[in-house]
């Protein structure tokens, strides 16, 4: 095993959009988000990194037919070696969670990782797979929150809901979708979006200038996420349903920076913001789907 073949086990850009969770339930919890999450959102890419090599082990035999050329059926690294980095990075994030965030924090980080191994090991081909991925984004959004999680609950379903979308169109990369599929993903970034507006129109503590980013921000994730989408409900198939996933991926940036901006911390969203063009060439070298 050498790093160029962890970075893609792990899908290594993907971690990119994992950060901006943590850091607006802080920021709906009330701390700075750049430096009152510690460490937390190393923790939560640490989980992120074992859920992506718990799913390359689950799915090792269904890839040696369809996708052959990913590490475990390629050669590259054993499915045991595969097996040990899911758990070693679980145990790690945990651990970095704890440190971080004490108990409050682990009441989020092992429901989030039992989750993380439920979707892999046993949801993902269900009918609940969409909505089991799509808690533990919403969980990672409330260990940003750990001390007030009631405080990021809608943010937490913003981003559950992003995900649902992005999951179940995700389940035709390979063989392509239905459009019917492609639509149901456009209404929820739509209503993830909304989500945004409508929080901060209700919040009569923003100031203007916060819900005037914070509306932009989200009108830019819908052009993107969105777009991309209505782009596969045209022509639902593998290509453009792996294009409106990569862009589902990569857009939560843009949702995340919205609800940051909509709490006043321009400079983390800038920073998450940021964080999109960055993963984009990332992908180049390795797929972050």
């Amino acid at each position: 095993m050498n790093s160029r073949d962890l970075a893609e086990l792990v899908r290594l850009p993907a971690a990119l959009t994992v950060p901006g969770d943590v850091w607006a339930g802080s920021a709906f919890a009330g701390q700075a988000p750049l430096t009152g999450a510690g460490a937390m959102p190393l923790g939560s890419v640490l989980l992120y990194w074992s859920g992506m090599a718990l799913n390359d082990w689950a799915d090792r035999e269904v890839d040696a037919v369809e996708r052959p050329e990913r590490v475990i059926p390629s050669g590259r690294m054993t499915a045991s070696t595969a097996l040990g980095v899911a758990a070693g990075l679980g145990a790690a994030g945990l651990a970095v969670s704890a440190l971080a965030g004490g108990r409050r924090a682990l009441r989020v980080s092992v429901p989030l990782a039992v989750l993380v191994a439920a979707y892999d090991l046993v949801a993902k081909d269900s009918p609940a797979g969409p909505a089991v991925m799509a808690s533990t984004r919403g969980l990672d959004v409330l260990l940003g929150a750990a001390a007030a999680p009631g405080a990021a609950v809608v943010p937490a379903v913003a981003t559950a809901t992003h995900t649902a979308g992005v999951t179940l169109l995700s389940r035709g990369e390979v063989h392509g979708a239905r459009p019917a599929t492609a639509v149901a993903a456009i209404g929820t970034t739509a209503a993830a979006a909304a989500m945004v507006v409508g929080s901060t129109v209700r919040d009569a503590g923003a100031r203007p200038r916060d819900r005037w980013a914070a509306s932009a921000l989200a009108a830019a994730y819908v052009a993107k996420v969105g777009g991309a989408q209505a782009r596969a409900a045209a022509d639902p198939s593998g290509a453009q349903v792996r294009a409106a996933t990569g862009a589902g991926i990569g857009g939560l940036t843009l949702l995340q920076a919205s609800w940051l901006a909509a709490r006043g911390r321009f400079a983390a969203a800038a920073v998450v913001v940021g964080a999109g063009p960055v993963l984009r060439r990332a992908a180049r070298k390795v797929s972050p789907t």
